[in-house]
């Protein structure tokens, strides 16, 4: 594995846990319904439609790199695919393959034993 694809790896491993991680400790839009019913802290159902707060800003950036990261590690694989063209392997590029079969090479032993397997 190239030291680039490694970096972009780790990066997208790193990227994964702290995108998870703010995801679970902001609070839903839903938790201050009850405000709406009463309190007087809401004045819609919802929650106040102010601006977003700094845990969601950071969230959408995450994401937005988790993305990158992705599509960065999604062309390094075409590129090794690609390599690896060169090299002839059958099934990549569907180039068929010669099949080479050495003959048949009897010993005196396998001339006499009697199979149950039909001959073609």
């Amino acid at each position: 594995m190239s030291t680039f694809e490694t970096v972009l790896l780790m990066l997208l491993v790193v990227d994964a846990l702290a995108l998870g991680g703010l995801v679970l400790i902001q609070q839903g839009r839903g938790a201050d319904v009850g405000a709406a019913f009463g309190s007087g802290s809401s004045n819609t159902m919802f929650g106040s439609g102010g601006s977003a707060s700094f845990l969601t800003k950071i969230t959408v950036w995450l994401a937005i790199g988790f993305f990158l990261i992705s599509f960065g590690l999604a062309y390094t694989a075409k590129e090794r695919a690609a390599e690896v063209d060169g090299f002839g392997i059958p099934g990549i590029t569907g180039l068929e393959v010669e099949e080479v079969l050495p003959e048949e090479q009897l010993t005196p032993q396998d001339e006499g034993v009697d199979s149950d397997v039909p001959e073609i």
